[in-house]
């Protein structure tokens, strides 16, 4: 799967303004946040979403926020945001707990792992509450609906080919910087692109040599990055499918003056300076406020009934995929669409 390149014409420019005020600085206990978060409620009939991210300190899930909060506002529904402050699958769980002791309507979660937030889920399921998963699923059954960003085997492939077009005739070592080990979406980016790397030709002379993880923390990251430049001198690309790592990346590539190239997926915004000198000539993303858009409407549409999640079913979310419909895959999945690539073509086009 090719990533689309795209243009100044994209919509999901006009809602980046207001990306990075959306992060919530809840607190302490998940009670606590969760009950501050909900006061003021909703409109007679409206729905009440528990939003649940990795953690409440990512700008990824900040934007996501800003799509999710769209569809509530649409609605006049309430958003209940609460999260830890380190993506930690453990500490996700008392949130899990909570927000079905509120009897929300639906929850919305990015899973830091996807077994060990199973059974929390399961059991909200089973008092009533729908499960939406996105960006990072947990596991199958543990959830109404998934909302994938991209098809997975897509990125494999995307990841496989930047390593490719940036490393010296397709030749020489690469490694990547993962963030949390436990993280579903990364770890399937990550086989399917060592997939692709062992079962196309056209790869032959790239070596895989590490793979480190930076939990999505800046300076776990950082110091993660630092290392590969030190443990492999012969280093000539570093992959980073995460937000947080990519940046932390370059940030270290660019300060060491090293001919060491990044690609990844990131924000436009965070990426144009290393995309100018150099340090990261392509990597891609979609767009996040959309994939938190989508996510609330299914859960909309699952508490209303007009979609159960199953295999097959259709339906239609305007502004999104052109307005056509969306088909629920195997395991209850459904697709954002087709993520977008950025290079010195494009990168300055968009505001996010």
């Amino acid at each position: 799967m090719k990533l689309r390149t795209v243009g100044r014409s994209i919509a999901l420019v006009s809602i980046a303004a207001v990306v990075f005020a959306a992060c919530s600085s809840s607190g302490s206990s998940p009670s606590a946040a969760a009950s501050a978060a909900a006061s003021g409620g909703g409109a007679a009939g409206a729905i009440k979403i528990g939003y649940l991210p990795k953690d409440i300190v990512n700008q990824y899930f900040a934007a996501a926020k800003v799509g999710i909060d769209k569809g509530a506002k649409e609605s006049g529904s309430t958003v209940i945001q609460v999260g830890p402050n380190e993506p930690k699958a453990a500490l996700q769980v008392p949130f899990i707990k909570d927000l079905t002791t509120q009897k929300v309507d639906a929850i919305i979660i990015s899973a830091d792992g996807k077994d060990e937030v199973a059974p929390d889920l399961k059991a909200a399921m089973a008092a009533g509450t729908k499960v939406v998963g996105f960006d990072s699923s947990p596991a199958v059954g543990a959830y109404n609906v998934f909302v994938n960003q991209v098809d997975f085997s897509g990125v494999g492939v995307n990841l496989a080919d930047w390593a490719c077009e940036l490393a010296p005739s397709c030749t020489g070592d690469i490694a990547i910087l993962s963030a949390a080990a436990t993280a579903t979406n990364q770890n399937q980016w990550i086989d399917l692109m060592k997939k692709t790397l062992t079962t196309d030709a056209k790869y032959k002379g790239l070596k895989l040599v590490d793979t480190v993880y930076g939990d999505d923390k800046a300076d776990v990251s950082t110091t993660q990055a630092q290392g590969l430049l030190t443990k492999y001198p012969s280093l000539k690309v570093i992959v980073a499918p995460t937000t947080v790592g990519i940046l932390a990346a370059a940030q270290v590539v660019q300060k060491a003056k090293s001919p060491v190239k990044v690609t990844g997926l990131g924000f436009p915004n965070d990426m144009k300076p290393f995309v100018a000198d150099g340090t990261s000539p392509v990597f891609g993303l979609w767009s996040v406020p959309d994939l938190g858009y989508l996510a609330q409407q299914v859960a909309a549409k699952l508490v209303s009934g007009e979609i159960k999640g199953t295999e097959g079913e259709s339906f239609t979310v305007k502004g999104l995929n052109g307005d056509k419909p969306y088909t629920i895959g195997k395991d209850s999945i459904v697709v954002l669409g087709p993520a977008f690539r950025f290079d010195k073509t494009n990168v300055n086009d968009f505001n996010f």
